[in-house]
């Protein structure tokens, strides 16, 4: 496994993942004993299919309930082994993501009445707002939050409000757009490009770098379109049977001979 004496970035949001478990039907998923995402701009998480990659993400929003162990959220700020982050493993889903953390659907799910606008608007809502005699404020939320709207609209690929989200590759790309007017520190994205068109998708994730790098989001992204992986991440963890058994920049994991053999076969290593 790569060394890691000290974070690349101590300003960076970051989760610390201790002694997670998780077992279905005596089955062990996720076992996990210590495991920090966001030291990097973007970090892949890559393994074989049933490695317990979507269980984790799920377990760090309490999607799924952990068996035991602690998911803490450090802010940027303190020490690599600070003791003062939020532990998120006791809070509710909304209140993880009112701290910044959050995480796009693997199955695709929709509002399937509603408009892109309507969606979006929806998304930046607060409880306030869904109360029925707010009803009347949506011009309000439209001038509030039409700026980022159209940028993340129009560095998506969408180019239209109006309708509606039918394809796939469509309904998932509303999705990450929701995710990021969600104003997220720390992005989980489960599958992003599934679905959608190679040009979408090289615009998509040329945008997520960006967001990575420039305005401190830490993204983890789980895919199988390992192209996607290699030439975007920073680092890779590989996971395997429920636990993180390599980290590792990029181009040193592809080549590294358990991944191969385990996962990658010897067409995706470089001669």
């Amino acid at each position: 496994m790569a060394g890691r004496d000290e974070p690349t970035a101590k300003g960076r949001p970051r989760l610390r993942i201790q002694n997670a478990r998780k077992s279905f039907d005596s089955r062990v998923v996720v076992d996990v004993g210590d495991l920090v995402f966001g030291e990097h701009p973007i970090e892949g998480l890559i393994g074989p299919n049933g490695a317990g990659k979507t269980t984790l993400l799920r377990l760090i929003m309490h999607s799924t309930a952990l068996d035991h162990g602690r998911i803490t959220l450090l802010d940027g700020n303190g020490a690599y082994d600070a003791d003062d982050g939020r532990v998120l493993s006791n809070m509710r889903t909304h209140e993880i993501v009112r701290l910044g953390v959050v995480k796009s659907n693997q199955v695709i799910q929709d509002f399937e009445p509603l408009t892109i606008y309507d969606s979006l608007l929806l998304a930046v809502a607060t409880r306030r707002d869904e109360r029925p005699y707010r009803v009347l404020s949506e011009n309000r939320l439209w001038r509030q939050h039409a700026e980022e709207i159209w940028e993340y609209v129009d560095r998506s690929g969408f180019g239209r409000l109006t309708g509606y989200a039918k394809s796939a590759g469509e309904k998932k790309l509303l999705d990450i757009v929701r995710c990021l007017l969600l104003k997220p520190k720390i992005l989980l994205l489960d599958e992003p490009t599934a679905g959608l068109p190679g040009e979408v998708r090289d615009r998509l994730m040329s945008f997520i770098k960006e967001l990575a790098t420039q305005r401190n989001i830490s993204v983890v992204i789980v895919e199988h379109d390992l192209n996607v992986i290699w030439t975007l991440s920073d680092y890779v963890h590989f996971m395997a049977e429920g636990s993180v058994i390599l980290q590792g920049e990029p181009d040193w994991l592809r080549g590294h001979k358990t991944v191969v053999e385990k996962y990658l076969g010897t067409g995706h290593v470089r001669d």
